[in-house]
């Protein structure tokens, strides 16, 4: 792209705001020219303002930039919200009628009638929703989201297989990573030696969500899946990395050799393997009986390819199989920008 797209960050002092600024330094579409974060970071330089928690350093160029206010008039075409709920639900939509494309990691939005929820290499017609967002709410600007990180890896494996052998039920328990509850995060005591057996609204998301990214848009109208989702969310000592079991009935149900088969040839479509975030293969399928492990497995693909195993019969339904994604790359930061990529080459970005 020869010449690069200005993008702003929002909340940019937190962990899934620092994942943004490390992913975009250096980055071939984007280049970072402001931050955002509270009032009480406004006008600081960035590194006096910001608790660096995530692996190496801050980058020295994003260092020394003076964090702007959360106002819409930054110099940017584009943003990046690592916002909370709450806020991002006043302050997203203020950016995208002030002309700006907001690409959210928040859920504050996700279930808007007329909002995008995008994960490229499953659902990537759905951008056309932006087109109906513009003209309903008179806005210049727009917002897409992505899903919530546990969802991102189940819909990226059961797209394959809803397609070849039409999903009609399906049985979630997570492992979640401490990481995702955000910076600090969960209290020592409370996660050490043990399991929280809730996670507020998780489970929820996960089921509206996993309907929504594998459902249909027709005639600018959003149309869930008409599957069955029960999910169980737990939150483990573990630093990075959701592990997810699934067990799945299917219309016709497949066999082992199949369903891998299946799994092992899913790509996407070719524009978005060809984007800077995708990798080589969103899915890996790993044959070892003990695997996918979140300490072995999270970093595949650089975070961005969700590894799957243990595929086998299941006595209540047809199938269940184990995931692990990468929560804070593939299912946070990196999975934002991978949809802004795809808006860059799709032409919603100028």
């Amino acid at each position: 792209m020869p010449n690069k797209i200005t993008v702003a960050i929002l909340g940019a002092t937190g962990a899934v705001g620092q994942r943004f600024v490390q992913l975009l330094v250096d980055h071939p579409f984007f280049e970072v020219t402001a931050l955002t974060a509270s009032e009480r970071s406004a006008g600081q330089r960035y590194k006096d303002a910001c608790r660096w928690v995530i692996p190496g350093d801050p980058p020295p160029s994003i260092s020394e930039m003076i964090v702007s206010p959360l106002e819409a008039k930054l110099a940017a075409k584009l943003v990046f919200s690592a916002l909370p709920a709450k806020v991002a639900h006043e302050v997203e939509p203020r950016f995208a009628a002030a002309g700006y494309a907001v690409c959210s990691n928040a859920s504050a939005l996700r279930y808007e009638k007329d909002v995008p929820l995008v994960i490229p290499e499953v659902n990537p017609d759905h951008l056309t929703l932006i087109e109906r967002q513009r003209k309903d709410r008179d806005w210049p600007g727009f917002i897409v989201t992505n899903p919530n990180c546990s969802t991102t890896g189940i819909a990226m494996v059961l797209k394959p297989l809803h397609d070849a052998f039409e999903l009609k039920k399906a049985f979630i328990t997570t492992m979640q990573a401490v990481s995702g509850a955000g910076y600090p995060g969960v209290p020592s005591l409370d996660i050490l030696g043990n399991i929280l057996p809730y996670i507020g609204g998780e489970e929820e998301k996960i089921e509206r969500e996993t309907r929504l990214l594998l459902g249909r848009v027709v005639d600018g109208e959003r149309i869930e899946a008409e599957f069955v989702v029960s999910a169980q969310a737990n939150r483990v000592p573990v630093t990075d990395g959701h592990t997810i079991c699934l067990s799945l009935g299917f219309k016709e149900s497949p066999s082992v050799e199949e369903t891998i088969a299946v799994l092992s040839e899913f790509q996407g479509l070719k524009q978005v393997r060809e984007l800077p975030s995708a990798p080589d293969h969103p899915l890996r399928v790993n044959i070892e009986p003990d695997r996918p492990q979140p300490r072995r497995d999270r970093d595949v693909g650089q975070g961005m390819t969700v590894s799957v195993g243990r595929v086998r019969p299941c006595l209540l339904l047809d199938l269940r199989m184990v995931l692990v994604v990468h929560n804070t790359l593939r299912g946070a930061a990196a999975g934002s920008i991978l949809n802004a990529e795809l808006l860059a080459s799709e032409g919603y970005l100028g």
